[in-house]
């Protein structure tokens, strides 16, 4: 939670943030908070999570609110609650303190908003909101997207209020998955290590940033389903994260084995995992290219792999054929922030420098993150081993991967389904800092964890 104390902090760092974008991008700009969908009737609604833009320059999650921004000055839309407001929800902040905990310049009623949209330019994904609030015509595409680069510049780095709020809400997560490790040995199913997890989360004052990930089936990347027993044989693979008050988020994935002692293929493959892991965080620093963090993590991979004799062949080559994509598809990570993949909703426009496209190889496709590394960033790195039925049997069937797969040796590995291990990474000045190191992730720690449950 964001306390008193920490309010006039807030509020200058708001400030900063628009006066940063009026150096950026020149023209007035509105930005919706966004509203709660409603689930079966109007009253009964999602929970509310503002848009994180917003969040970025208004620091306050209102619902059906809006900002116009220009020349570093702020001007705050929203509708003073109703008596009806305070009889299901309590006193309400008025519009004006609202405005002043804010550092707003002005704060009107919704209904003033539309002589405000003439010239103004919003995101590209609120265009049609606007378009459908008010007959004025907002600003061509082109410009939405000049918006959206600008946004992204900013973003890209954090201040130290969104560091700071990024590593208290990694604190309740590693807090959260040392819970679950603990719970594990006394569970029977899957949900009962995610209520363990996310009760820690809940009592902090905190909510998921995502769907958690708690499941025996690592396999399938984001499983959201908890109903599986756990077996003794098994590895429960848990992606949690917390989000702070203030909406900014934290990601972390461990891997662990349900009776508390990993078995000797599920270490093997776990050691792999690990070493890729360590070895794209030793070479995270400013100017460092992602991508070829990524190719070191896949290469470490191709390696263990090739000392296990589940592959065959030189690393490098592998890699280069995508044969290590076989096991780990998916990216090393991705940029974390307000949003768990942060800014995400503008399409590959944060994720991609400019003049960069995603790439149509099987080992590169959903890479979520291609550019160099800055001094402020937050990143993810969560390399994996995964064997996924709807990858390796087509494969198998082809014989593409005979020379480069000993099939007959996989099969010694059968029982283990997923494994990944990702920790949140703060590039510095020098270097990076793991902003989740709290949590152990040597395999002799995690089994520990578990059996002191």
């Amino acid at each position: 939670m964001v306390t008193t104390l920490q309010r006039p902090a807030l509020v200058e760092g708001l400030q900063q943030r628009r006066q940063h974008l009026a150096r950026l991008f020149s023209q007035p700009v509105v930005i919706w908070s966004g509203q709660a969908p409603s689930r079966n009737f109007p009253a009964n609604t999602y929970p509310f999570r503002a848009n994180s833009h917003f969040l970025y320059f208004a620091g306050r999650p209102l619902a059906h609110a809006a900002v116009h921004l220009h020349q570093g000055t702020m001007t705050l839309f929203w509708d003073e609650p109703t008596a009806d407001d305070a009889l299901w929800h309590g006193p309400q902040p008025s519009r004006a303190d609202l405005a002043t905990t804010m550092g707003a310049d002005a704060a009107y009623p919704m209904a003033d908003l539309p002589q405000y949209l003439q010239q103004a330019v919003c995101l590209p994904a609120q265009q049609p909101i606007w378009q459908s609030f008010s007959d004025s015509s907002m600003q061509p595409h082109e410009a939405s997207q000049a918006l959206a680069a600008a946004i992204v510049q900013l973003r890209l780095n954090h201040d130290a209020f969104g560091l700071a709020q990024i590593q208290a809400a990694a604190k309740v997560s590693v807090a959260a998955h040392k819970t679950g490790m603990a719970a594990t040995l006394a569970a029977s199913t899957e949900a009962e290590v995610r209520a363990a997890m996310e009760q820690v989360i809940m009592a902090h004052q905190m909510t998921c940033a995502y769907n958690s990930i708690v499941t025996v089936h690592g396999e399938v990347l984001h499983n959201e389903q908890y109903h599986h027993p756990l077996e003794p044989q098994d590895l429960l693979l848990a992606d949690v994260g917390a989000e702070a008050a203030s909406g900014w988020a934290s990601d972390i994935t461990r891997t662990w084995p349900v009776s508390g002692r990993f078995t000797s293929p599920q270490r093997d493959i776990y050691d792999v995992v690990l070493a890729a892991h360590d070895a794209a965080i030793a070479e995270a620093r400013p100017g460092a290219e992602y991508i070829d963090l990524h190719l070191l993590a896949s290469t470490v991979l191709a390696t263990g792999l090739v000392d296990l004799g589940i592959l065959r062949g030189d690393p490098e080559t592998l890699v280069e054929r995508d044969a290590h994509a076989l096991f780990f598809p998916h990216g090393v990570g991705h940029l974390l922030g307000l949003d768990v993949h942060d800014m995400e909703d503008l399409g590959d426009l944060a994720g991609y420098a400019p003049g960069r496209t995603r790439s149509n190889r099987f080992g590169l496709a959903f890479l979520r993150l291609d550019r160099p590394l800055q001094a402020g960033m937050v990143v993810t790195i969560e390399p994996g081993f995964y064997q996924v039925p709807g990858i390796l049997a087509p494969a198998r069937a082809s014989g593409e991967y005979d020379d480069a797969v000993n099939w007959d040796q996989l099969d010694q590995f059968s029982a283990v389904r997923g494994i990944r291990i990702e920790d949140d990474v703060h590039i510095t000045e020098s270097g990076c800092q793991v902003l989740t190191q709290e949590l152990p992730s040597t395999p002799d720690a995690v089994e520990q964890l578990v059996l002191q449950g």
